[in-house]
């Protein structure tokens, strides 16, 4: 036979006929998928219009035009190499920051300014009382005269001896305008009235810090110029000796200024516990 054995099976010899050494026949090439289109727009993708115009720069080697080039060009700002279209993310909350103290918003806010004035003379305060406008007058209650006027809005507390307190005022300038207005009118029912010895005895300031505070550990570091007793009172009382003024401090960050006798001594007093009050913030 013209056919060799071989372990493996048969072996075609030259002298096979030739149908046997025919290839299989050839299949079809795999159709490609249809391009993706929008659903919106109803039009071909970008990427396969960019994809065409590739491939056919490949093969005639001309430029696509410059739309095509700049459908997928990135700043020249951008590093490629190192580009991370996953690092942008949203901006987040910013953490609320403490205020500093220099800040404006933390200038403290005068409230009263209690001064004191001596006319000079001797008063009649039932005659006062009869003749003035918005005075009133009980001594059995109390033994001075108060009196009141609206521009600066004040009170006054006027006495037989012929002193005066003027109560009520948010600036110096006020409470000297005030204190004024008051003599002019005991000068008007006929008094010998004089301007005599003005002086500002307190200046009560407030400002509100922001944040609350833990009064506990803040009298436990701060016991030997603090007072704490939220039982009788919901503040702690703190004394600073210079300036020689009172603080009243309260757990939702309100603090009162007292004692002082000028503007610069509230500002000072602050300046020197808000430094303290920040280590004692509630978290």
């Amino acid at each position: 036979m013209d056919s060799q054995f071989s372990p493996f099976g048969i072996t075609p010899s030259p002298a096979m006929p030739g149908s046997l050494l025919m290839p299989p026949p050839s299949l079809p090439p795999p159709s490609l998928p249809p391009p993706l289109t929008n659903e919106r727009s109803n039009e071909t993708s970008p990427h396969s219009s960019t994809d065409k115009e590739r491939n056919s720069e490949s093969k005639t080697g001309s430029v696509p035009p410059q739309s095509a080039q700049n459908s997928l060009s990135f700043p020249s700002s951008i590093n490629l190499a190192s580009y991370n279209p996953f690092s942008a993310q949203a901006p987040s909350t910013p953490l609320p920051s403490v205020p500093s103290a220099a800040d404006s918003n933390l200038q403290p806010t005068l409230q009263n300014i209690v001064s004191t004035v001596n006319l000079g003379c001797n008063l009649e305060l039932k005659k006062i009382a009869l003749y003035a406008r918005n005075a009133e007058y009980n001594p059995k209650r109390f033994a001075a005269v108060i009196m009141r006027i609206r521009s600066p809005r004040t009170t006054a507390l006027i006495f037989s001896s012929g002193k005066m307190v003027c109560t009520g005022a948010k600036s110096e300038e006020d409470s000297r305008l005030a204190a004024r207005k008051y003599a002019r009118i005991i000068q008007k029912l006929g008094f010998q009235a004089k301007f005599m010895d003005f002086k500002i005895q307190n200046i009560v300031g407030s400002i509100d810090v922001g944040f609350c505070l833990r009064l506990e550990c803040f009298h436990t570091c701060h016991s030997q110029f603090s007072s704490y007793e939220p039982e009788l009172f919901p503040g702690l009382i703190y004394r600073l000796h210079e300036p020689k003024v009172v603080l009243l401090i309260f757990v939702s960050g309100k603090v009162v200024i007292t004692g002082a006798k000028l503007r610069t001594e509230i500002n000072e007093a602050f300046e020197k516990i808000y430094p303290i009050l920040k280590n004692f913030k509630k978290v």
